[in-house]
């Protein structure tokens, strides 16, 4: 009951947020079925309609939304074309949603967990300039590149960068003109209007570009002025003549296609690649979260896989949970599902009863709405935060958006996640080992858990001890110990007194139990001299 009465008290929110995010996805439902080969652009739609309605509804997370993904437009693509019938992908993307159903019951979800956070916020800069970039050539009238493209190199041959400047020599003066104005309503609607309250809170900026926009290109036509933007910089809906004809977009698949092998391995990769980045993308926004709520992964998984159930059987791409309207959904105030779920039945209606008047909007005020979205993402700020955090925060943060924006998603995040990797390894090397030199007094302190990996550090530190010193090394603050640590130490104490090294060991239970000769269990100014400060703050710390 208590949810039922939040959800009804966030309407005011979440009713503005999700037109934000079905104007949003309109353009990127199509061109990612554009991208993916998909016989019928429908199917983008279709999938766009599931993800927000079925996902909407069977997800935990507040703040998610689902459609089809970028970053699965190669796979998809690569699938149509080598499988006998579009109706035999379907039946893939059928056994997709099977294949995450099971996933989420055997809590593969636990993935999302370990992921950094300076690889997640890299993750959300890197889809805030790649909707920079891959969105200028759009909002200047090029539009070779389809729309949602995340992929650095690209279907006409030029790459994110290439495309800017090609973009360049192909300017269409009202695109530009409409794109400059749905920058400027954005900005001062943000900066000016909301701060005024009343009715600037409630009507959403990006409702207002899109009816700027489409009015200044109708004036334009009516006018017969040779400015007006060509079609082919319009949105392009499929449009129905009768009930029957809609309902024919919609397509089965082919079950016979079961015994055929291909469409066992299309499934489960995409399975694998649509599961890792709606983890991803599920991570990202519960870090976006005004409210830090944490939503839970292995439900997700559940309800991806019932969405590309769902999608496959009626003709729809498969779904993921995609940062790029998630993250407009968080920037326009949405506070619950609902927002997701209303996006979902405004696709379903605008393209069954209004296809003609949304055939009326120009790709560059869309591209002006997911630009300032982009900016939204990577605000400097962000920038100058992970840099006062230090290196070991900074690197994996620049380095996840470098490897992002010169590859694709998923495999940026796999590098910044072999980067970070690194730092947790450098950390551990730096914290596990302490060691104290005060004239001829060493101390080695074992700290939490080390592991076969600090062997050669330990090694390197033992070898270097000059003859005549005394070293005590403590272990009693070790929580565990490898096996090939407690032999380097057991070596190391034979071999000592040939170099007339003294050694005392304090041991944690683990090295008490591994050694077969009684252990001097000493107190640590025994083997410092107490009135050194240095010596005093790390041997007591």
């Amino acid at each position: 009951m208590n949810s039922f009465r939040n959800y009804v008290h966030s309407l005011k929110n979440d009713i503005p947020a999700s037109i934000v995010v079905f104007l949003v996805a309109l353009p990127l439902c199509l061109g990612i079925a554009l991208g993916s080969q998909a016989p019928s652009l429908f199917s983008g739609l279709i999938a766009g309609i599931v993800g927000g309605v079925v996902i909407g509804v069977a997800s935990g997370s507040q703040l998610s939304v689902s459609g089809p993904a970028a970053g699965l437009t190669t796979i998809v693509a690569a699938a149509i074309m080598k499988l006998p019938t579009y109706e035999a992908f379907l039946l893939a993307v059928v056994i997709c949603g099977v294949f995450q159903i099971v996933l989420g019951y055997l809590k593969a979800g636990i993935i999302g967990n370990y992921i950094p956070v300076s690889v997640i916020k890299g993750m959300l800069a890197a889809i805030g300039l790649i909707l920079i970039l891959k969105q200028f050539p759009h909002l200047v009238g090029y539009d070779k590149d389809y729309e949602g493209d995340e992929a650095f190199f690209q279907v006409d041959d030029n790459n994110t960068f290439s495309e800017i400047f090609k973009a360049l020599n192909y300017l269409t003066p009202l695109a530009v003109l409409i794109g400059v104005v749905s920058l400027l309503i954005q900005i001062i609607w943000d900066k000016i209007a909301l701060k005024q309250g009343g009715i600037f809170k409630i009507i959403p900026a990006p409702l207002l570009v899109v009816f700027v926009g489409a009015g200044i290109n109708y004036y334009f036509e009516k006018q017969g002025s040779s400015f007006a933007i060509d079609p082919e910089h319009m949105v392009n809906i499929p449009i129905a003549k009768s009930a029957e004809e809609f309902f024919s977009f919609f397509t089965f698949p082919d079950f016979n296609m079961w015994k055929n092998f291909d469409v066992w391995i299309t499934a489960g990769t995409l399975a694998v690649v649509a599961s890792l980045e709606s983890l991803l993308s599920l991570e990202a926004i519960d870090k976006l979260d005004p409210y830090k709520r944490i939503s839970p992964t292995n439900r997700e998984l559940k309800a991806q896989g019932l969405g590309n159930l769902v999608s496959g059987l009626i003709g729809g791409l498969p779904v993921t949970s995609v940062i790029v309207r998630s993250s407009a959904n968080v920037s326009s105030g949405a506070k619950t599902k609902v927002s997701a779920i209303v996006h979902g039945v405004l696709l379903l209606l605008s393209v069954a009863f209004i296809p003609n008047i949304l055939n009326l909007i120009p790709k560059s005020a869309l591209a002006g709405i997911l630009i300032y979205t982009g900016y939204k993402l990577a605000k400097p700020t962000l920038f100058v935060t992970y840099f006062k955090k230090g290196w070991n925060q900074f690197l994996p943060f620049v380095l996840t958006i470098a490897a992002i924006l010169l590859t694709d998603l998923l495999k940026g995040v796999v590098f910044g996640l072999a980067v970070g990797f690194f730092f947790v390894l450098r950390s551990n090397f730096k914290t596990a080992i302490l060691f104290v030199k005060d004239e001829n007094n060493y101390l080695i302190r074992l700290r939490k858990d080390v592991s076969f990996l600090n062997k050669p550090i330990i090694k390197e530190y033992l070898s270097n001890l000059p003859d005549n010193s005394k070293l005590l090394i403590d272990a009693s603050k070790a929580e565990f110990i490898d096996k090939d640590i407690v032999e380097v130490i057991e070596d190391f104490m034979i071999e000592a007194p040939t170099k007339d090294i003294s050694v005392a060991l304090k041991p944690n239970s683990q090295l008490q139990d591994s050694f077969g000769l009684p252990l001097l269990e000493v107190e640590t100014g025994g083997y410092a001299k107490l009135d050194k400060k240095t010596w005093n703050q790390q041997v007591n710390n």
